[in-house]
């Protein structure tokens, strides 16, 4: 999928679902692990995989912030700014990234946190750029990333309305490219949380912008939900097992839950199928079958007036329907019929 193509599939909201498999930084700084995790994403049926392109000293300065998370079973505190500085990439590495992720076919997408990191992005040919929930009120960088020609999607994440029409307004002023990402900033995200009806605020805000759902929950359900209320871009942080040390792998998806997540998507789209209230061609065959229509019940002989008696309501549905019974009633026949025959309106005068 070329830049113009991934344009075109995270901007048409009318367009089958785009989905993300989020690394982050769940490769641990292993360039091999993130190789195995593009091959992942890849049989996994997404259209994409994203990382996060960043220098730790662009968003931590004090090495003395300490950060408390959940890994292998144990809560862990250390420095903040340690624990990003050993999931950094060089330049190479990410060239080397980029270039394994076209070679089995997937779309190769990354947050960075600086117009820099961004620009290099945009060296690499990427497609879009992304904009975590941490930076989703940092507008000046917003408006940079927004002025570099590239799609923008902005996840939502800890923001109330008021942040949420200042960040989108700022950005639109700078491009109509912009998908705006539900997002709840909660690890994981706890059903009663999830809030997939804000969707529907979303949409009555900015009627014409690109709806997303960065789904921090577990399973597959919110995201269906997301479907059905117009979310088209999804993302979903996964890694290759809960047992990895690092931050986020307790909470996100491994291999076989990223695919049947990415499967529920697709087919919940599917299901969307069409607004129009008619049958489908398969229905349109069985109402031949489990339908009725007006038939004799009687041998009714030329000139007899038809009512209650001699007629009745009995399959197959290929004759005169129920809803027009009454429009049989009381008039005469042109020709003799047989007892179980379906009666025309040409066999009536």
């Amino acid at each position: 999928m070329d830049r113009d193509q991934v344009r075109q599939r995270l901007m048409d909201g009318a367009s089958a679902p785009f989905v993300i498999a989020e690394a982050g930084i769940n490769h641990n700084g292993d360039l091999s692990i993130a190789k195995q995790m593009i091959d992942l994403a890849s049989e996994s049926s997404v259209d994409a995989v994203k990382f996060q392109t960043f220098s730790t000293e662009d968003f931590v300065m004090d090495k003395a912030i300490e950060y408390t998370y959940r890994s292998q079973g144990e809560e862990v505190t250390e420095s903040m700014y340690e624990m990003f500085k050993r999931t950094e990439f060089s330049k190479e590495e990410w060239r080397e990234i980029k270039s394994y992720c076209d070679e089995k076919g997937i779309v190769f997408l990354s947050t960075p946190v600086t117009l820099a990191g961004a620009r290099f992005l945009q060296s690499l040919d990427v497609g879009a750029l992304k904009v975590g929930s941490d930076d989703f009120t940092n507008v000046p960088l917003i408006e940079e990333f927004a002025s570099l020609g590239l799609p923008v999607l902005l996840s939502c994440g800890m923001a109330d309305e008021a942040e949420i029409r200042a960040t989108i307004n700022a950005a639109l002023a700078c491009t109509p490219e912009v998908c705006l990402m539900l997002c709840t900033s909660e690890y994981p995200t706890p059903p009663m949380d999830a809030n997939i009806r804000k969707l529907i605020t979303l949409r009555s805000l900015f009627p014409e912008l690109a709806l997303g759902f960065s789904d921090h929950t577990q399973g597959h359900t919110a995201a269906v939900l997301a479907v059905a209320y117009g979310a088209h871009v999804f993302e979903k942080h996964f890694t290759m097992s809960h047992d990895l040390p690092g931050p986020d792998h307790w909470f996100s998806s491994e291999p076989d839950e990223l695919q049947g997540w990415a499967h529920a998507i697709r087919e919940a789209y599917d299901m969307l199928g069409s607004a129009e209230l008619n049958p489908t061609d398969s229905e349109r065959e069985m109402r031949v079958a489990a339908r009725r229509s007006v038939v004799a019940m009687t041998d009714i002989r030329a000139g007899e007036v038809l009512d209650k008696m001699n007629t009745g309501l009995r399959r197959p549905g290929n004759g005169i329907c129920p809803q027009r019974w009454h429009e049989v009633l009381g008039r005469s026949v042109l020709r003799d019929i047989k007892a179980g025959s379906l009666i025309a309106f040409e066999d009536l005068q």
